[in-house]
């Protein structure tokens, strides 16, 4: 069993040994652990301090790409690099790398493919009470869109199996998290959680400026990824918005037409056609984007077979080359 624990990292020369020292390289069931790095256009001495604190693998972007795209590039990596089981974590040493064993263990007992590391929320005392509130709401709602019940979403601390970071297909370039989860809910992979421990905070977050932002673009990415893997669901509700109102006027109208009333309410019936036309417009979006969310699965599976198949591609090249020196000597 091979475990690569990555670490996206931007301008973290501070903490990144830290975080690097700290990951355990003997783990039960476990046969090997490296790490690697994504160094996301760092501009300080990121890259030399990744390799001074023993990292085995540095991915280096070509720029800033952000923390999502430099979290899919890296497990993309790592399942190159032939690896059974990814643990992402992050570079400021937030989370307790001796709770890695337990963070994988679900894998190993083949009881879920995806676990996510639930930090004690309530005990955070660098977290407000609003913060606190925030998280837990956050939670609620994508565990509502994801069917999942995963009780600290953005928790950044996750295992892997290799199946299931193969079908994940981040689109979102702001945060990985929540996307991931509503994945794995949408597409049945299975997915747990267990409690883990945090170090103490050695700097403000990164990801977003106020909590503001942080709440906007957090119920932008949930609704986006829930009208690419609900289509039908978020549509059809969408319609019935429109539909149910309509029904209302159009049987006010009848009430009226019977009772000897219908001349005075032709308003009704006008009112219920366009909320009628509405419905039948969002009925039919339903239905294309539920064919284009088919085409997409489709595509996905073609990404993950390609992806599952890269170490053995790796392989094949590395004995092709091997085959050509011993020819030419």
């Amino acid at each position: 069993m091979h475990l690569i624990v990555q670490i996206p990292a931007l301008n973290e020369e501070e903490t990144l040994a830290m975080a690097i020292r700290a990951i355990p390289r003997v783990i039960p069931g476990v046969a090997t652990v490296e790490v690697l790095v994504i160094d996301d256009g760092s501009t300080d001495r990121t890259v030399e301090v990744a390799r001074e604190a023993g990292a085995d693998h540095i991915l280096r972007m070509a720029s800033n790409v952000g923390l999502a795209r430099a979290f899919t590039a890296g497990i993309e990596e790592a399942l190159a690099l032939g690896a059974d089981i990814i643990v992402n974590t992050d570079a400021d040493n937030q989370y307790d790398a001796r709770d890695i064993p337990a963070l994988i263990q679900p894998i190993l007992d083949r009881e879920a493919q995806i676990v996510v590391g639930a930090r004690p929320i309530s005990e955070i005392e660098s977290f407000s009470p609003v913060k606190k509130t925030l998280q837990r709401l956050g939670s609620w709602v994508v565990r509502q869109a994801s069917d999942t019940n995963i009780p600290d979403a953005p928790s950044g601390y996750r295992a892997y199996a290799r199946d299931a970071a193969a079908r994940l297909c981040v689109i979102n370039t702001y945060t990985y998290t929540l996307e991931t989860i509503i994945q794995a809910g949408r597409k049945r992979i299975p997915i747990t959680s267990v409690p883990i421990r945090v170090n103490t905070v050695t700097r403000p977050s990164r990801l977003f400026r106020s909590m503001r932002a942080y709440i906007l673009r957090s119920a932008n990415t949930i609704l986006r990824v829930f009208v690419i893997y609900a289509p039908l669901r978020f549509f059809f509700t969408v319609a019935a918005i429109f539909a149910v109102p309509a029904l209302w006027a159009i049987a006010r109208f009848l009430t009226f037409y019977f009772m000897g009333h219908g001349a005075g309410h032709i308003q009704s019936l006008i009112l219920a056609a366009a909320l009628m036309a509405m419905a039948t417009v969002f009925l039919a979006v339903g239905v294309l984007a539920d064919l284009i969310a088919a085409n997409r699965s489709l595509l996905e599976d073609i990404r993950a077979r390609e992806l599952l198949r890269a170490p053995q591609s790796r392989s094949e090249l590395t004995r092709h080359r091997a085959a050509k020196l011993a020819d030419a000597s």
